[in-house]
């Protein structure tokens, strides 16, 4: 391996794992509003509690994401500062205010939320923590502003850098405007999980109902509207995808050569070296539907692309890793509607009062906490590698984004460490999100302003 493997293996690797904190973050401040909200509103105590039990977990993966996330900063520098000097001018503006406005406003909030249970009156606190939840859609905004332009560069003039010229066309992207639904619709689907997992082990253990009932159907709720929600959003988004990127369209569907009508492939084996299929099982125009919105529609093959791609930017393979990306896009749908069929289940069973369910439904609600981090993981290894060669469509190759002055040691002496300091994380984070997703719902005891405080 040379340098630029190595980057792009400590890249990925750290990406990943700091995702499988960010989607949850996002989905329980929502769910955790929610039943804030509805303790409020009914003053049921069962509310209350599970508002405190799920705020734990809640604040347990957002100190996680933060920890882990700095480490992105600090990999920029030293393995992409030639990347960081071309994007620099553009990444500046969106991190900053995501940094200065958007955080700002989570922590801030979530600090008054925290600690102010017998300080604020109900609702000033009951608004400090959907400050929270809109303060981390927000943030992701910013975030996938950023990366959105890797995808589709717009709104720069590029004089051997890219500088910025129009901030309004990086926050009104196409690409931004259909991936930040399908982001968040993806992180209800995370948050929901975790509420069914959890609570489908307590209650298979007939603990605490009053509280873990109504918690497995909202995050089962939650995961119907997530599972769909990403259907209907990753539609709009292949479309855009075909657009913007078509060799990525086509390396998702293993379609080589362009067809009118094209088929969707259910299941391809293709030649090792990803560069002809040798056996698929297809599905007539719907890949058409997906891609153009007609049955009817032409949609590029691989081959048709990398000889456009010749002829725009010279000579050169163009081609991502075609198996990663087919199965890669695959794996992100199947995990997430496998999550959706278990939450549909689930609803059924406890519909109209009843909880009902043998110990497989439970063990298998149990078991679904993994299918969400399954799926983002597999989508974002789909995002990035189904670009390449480009670390910014067009205009920049990845191989030209590596630091000049890096060497193999460096890079691969981070990569280690990074990787075995993640593994210690891991162990503190399953160890952490365990033991207090274990633990009883803590008590309903809420004093008024200026009486002693409970434990919370």
């Amino acid at each position: 391996m040379d340098t630029v493997d190595l980057a792009r293996w400590q890249f990925g690797i750290t990406t990943v794992y700091h995702f499988l904190f960010v989607p949850v973050t996002i989905g329980l401040s929502v769910l955790v509003a929610i039943l804030n909200t509805a303790w409020v509103r009914t003053g049921n105590p069962a509310y209350l509690r599970a508002t405190k039990f799920w705020g734990t977990l809640f604040l347990i993966n957002f100190a996680m994401g933060v920890v882990t996330g700095i480490v992105q900063e600090f990999q920029f520098g030293m393995n992409w500062s030639s990347y960081s000097r071309f994007v620099g001018d553009v990444f500046g503006a969106p991190l900053a205010l995501e940094a200065l406005l958007a955080f700002f406003l989570e922590s801030t909030f979530l600090a008054l939320w925290m600690f102010g249970w017998d300080r604020l009156p109900k609702l000033v606190h009951l608004a400090c923590i959907w400050t929270v939840a809109i303060g981390s859609m927000v943030s992701a905004y910013f975030i996938l502003a950023a990366n959105s332009f890797m995808q589709w560069p717009v709104g720069v003039t590029v004089h051997r850098r890219a500088e910025l010229a129009d901030f309004g066309a990086v926050l009104t992207n196409k690409v931004l405007l259909a991936t930040f639904p399908h982001t968040i619709l993806g992180c209800w689907l995370a948050g929901g999980v975790i509420l069914m997992a959890v609570s489908a082990w307590h209650l298979a253990r007939k603990r605490d109902a009053d509280v873990f009932r109504p918690s497995l159907r909202l995050g089962a709720v939650a995961v119907l509207v997530g599972a769909a929600g990403t259907l209907i959003s990753g539609d709009v988004l292949g479309k855009i995808m075909t657009q913007t990127q078509p060799m990525k369209m086509a390396a998702a569907e293993a379609l080589y050569d362009t067809r009118q009508p094209a088929p969707f492939s259910l299941f391809t084996i293709g030649t090792l070296d990803g560069t002809r299929p040798l056996f698929a099982l297809e599905v007539p125009g719907l890949l058409s539907q997906l891609a153009t919105g007609s049955f009817d529609g032409k949609v590029q093959g691989v081959n048709d692309v990398q000889r456009e791609y010749q002829r725009r930017f010279g000579p050169g393979d163009y081609r991502p890793y075609i198996p990663l990306a087919y199965w890669s896009f695959r794996l992100m749908i199947g995990f997430g509607m496998l999550a959706g069929l278990v939450a549909l289940v689930l609803l059924w069973l406890t519909r109209g009062g009843r909880l009902r369910g043998k110990g497989w439904i439970w063990r298998a609600a149990v078991w679904s906490v993994v299918l969400p981090f399954l799926a983002h993981s597999f989508g974002w290894v789909f995002t990035e590698t189904a670009r390449q060669p480009w670390i910014v469509f067009s205009r920049m190759k990845t191989v030209h984004g590596v630091s000049p002055s890096v060497g193999v040691g460096t890079v691969l002496t981070s990569l280690i460490v990074f990787t075995l300091l993640y593994g210690v994380l891991a162990v503190v984070e399953a160890g952490l999100m365990i033991k207090y997703g274990r633990m009883a719902p803590p008590s309903d005891d809420v004093t008024e302003p200026g009486e002693p405080s409970p434990a919370y």
